[in-house]
């Protein structure tokens, strides 16, 4: 039985029920005192029925959810029901199995931050944890991918903090093709993609918005600058209508046609290249797709990736440029 917030709701508001020796709960008082519960803690609730009452106390005696002493004592032609041992109740029990398998799963995506700055005290957490309730694992069976000896990782801790407490940051910025710059940014989000951080802000010298990754980042310091907040971009869409990170200014998404050789299409199917991505044609040899996006450079990288397996129809601009690229790369070999 799935342990939600309704559920834990109802089983809470029932293990009071059973604790009360002073009244006797007949089925119909605990759906009345389930029902009154979640519509004062969850009012969209839709009440329960008497048969998820009966899985509930099923769940409840069951070892693997509270191995709780349940009985029914007979009152007529009905019956009610108590603690047998009125001293019981779920929040003194350790926990059951759905319980400890959630934390396990809890503890596994928290690890997934190991090794951040800011995150230190996850590991400490994760062992005490392990301990106390005896969860460990006997063998690890999930791996995220991350970088361990990425550049400006320790960068990530002050700029968090910046973004979350409106401080401005003066950074000295190396990029590979251009000379380095020292400015100031207002910092609003910070974004990892392909095992790299990216931090997103207002820089302060150009007044637009600026993609700084982190790995080039040669230094910052907090400044005593105004910080300007962010009033303009929703960072939740702002990557929408691009593949990776980087969104060209002042760009528009374009309709792109790729022609994906049949080898491929499998691989297309199953990770989109794009959310946008539709069929266009079908056909035993090749699929023709359709995606609606600004092409960048981390686009136009993943089509190199596909080497000979995709082909850009449209638009031309960017049909042209990959064979420019193409025919620099035919140079080379």
């Amino acid at each position: 039985m799935a342990t939600n917030k309704n559920a834990t709701i109802r089983y809470q508001t029932l293990d009071r029920c059973f604790r009360n020796p002073g009244r006797k709960y007949f089925i119909d008082d605990l759906i009345k005192a389930c029902n009154e519960a979640l519509l004062d803690i969850a009012p969209d609730s839709s009440g329960v029925k008497r048969r998820q009452i009966f899985d509930d106390i099923k769940f409840m005696r069951d070892s693997r959810g509270f191995d709780a002493p349940i009985e029914s004592f007979k009152d007529g032609k009905k019956a009610f029901y108590r603690y047998s041992n009125i001293n019981f109740s779920i929040n003194n029990q350790p926990l059951n199995e759905q319980e400890a398998q959630q934390l396990r799963e809890a503890i596994l995506t928290l690890s997934r931050f190991k090794g951040l700055p800011q995150f230190n005290w996850i590991e400490e957490m994760q062992l005490r944890l392990e301990h106390t309730f005896n969860l460990k694992n006997t063998c690890k069976a999930i791996e995220f991918e991350e970088n361990p000896y990425l550049k400006g990782r320790d960068f990530i801790s002050i700029i968090y903090h910046s973004i979350i407490n409106s401080q401005t940051l003066d950074i000295h910025y190396k990029p590979f093709n251009i000379d380095e710059i020292n400015t100031t940014v207002s910092p609003y989000y910070l974004k990892e993609f392909n095992n790299r951080w990216f931090l997103f802000g207002l820089n302060h010298s150009e007044n637009q918005i600026m993609n700084m990754a982190l790995d080039r980042i040669v230094n910052l310091n907090t400044s005593n600058k105004n910080y300007i907040i962010n009033l303009n971009i929703d960072f939740e869409e702002y990557f929408e209508d691009v593949v990776g990170v980087s969104v060209p200014y002042n760009a528009e998404p374009e309709k792109v046609v790729l022609k994906i050789d049949t080898v491929l299409w499998p691989y297309i199917e199953t990770k989109p290249i794009h959310g946008s991505q539709k069929i266009k044609e079908q056909n035993p040899d090749f699929t023709i797709i359709e995606l609606l996006i600004i092409p960048n450079y981390e686009f136009e990288s993943l089509i190199f990736s596909f080497f000979d397996k995709v082909e850009v129809i449209q638009p031309l601009h960017l049909r042209n440029q990959i064979k420019t690229k193409i025919q620099n790369l035919y140079k080379k070999y």
